[in-house]
C-alpha cells in the first residue's frame, strides 16, 4: 500500500482506524462499554495483526447511539437491540423509497 492509498481511506466510514482506547476516549466511555456492546453483537470490531480491536467511524456512531440510550437508563442489552432495530427500520425505509421511486418511473412509461 502506498501513501496515496492510505490517504484515500481517511474518508472511508468502514475503515477500522481507531484503537479501543482512542474509541473509548472519543465516545467518553470506558473500554468495558465497548467490549460489552461487542459481546451483545451490536458491533464487531476488526482485529489488527496483533489481535487488538479496531473501530471504524461507522461503528463509533452506532456505539455513540447505544451510549446515549444507556445514559438515559436503558440496560445495555436493550440499548443494543434498540439500535439494531433502528438500523433495520432505516434500511427498510430506504428500500421502500427505492421501490416507490422505481414504481413511479414505470407508471410514467405506460
Amino acid at each position: 500500500m502506498t501513501a496515496d492509498d492510505s490517504f484515500g481511506r481517511l474518508d472511508d466510514d468502514d475503515y477500522p482506524a481507531y484503537t479501543m482506547g482512542r474509541a473509548a476516549e472519543m465516545l467518553g466511555t470506558t473500554q468495558g462499554f465497548l467490549r460489552a456492546i461487542g459481546e451483545a453483537r451490536l458491533i464487531t470490531p476488526l482485529r489488527s495483526e496483533g489481535g487488538h480491536r479496531r473501530y471504524s467511524r461507522y461503528q463509533l456512531r452506532i456505539a455513540a447511539r447505544a451510549r446515549e440510550l444507556v445514559d438515559q437508563g436503558t440496560p445495555i442489552e436493550a440499548a443494543c437491540r434498540i439500535v439494531i432495530l433502528e438500523d433495520q427500520l432505516e434500511e427498510a425505509q430506504r428500500i421502500n423509497a427505492e421501490y416507490r421511486h422505481a414504481a413511479s418511473g414505470h407508471t410514467a412509461d405506460i
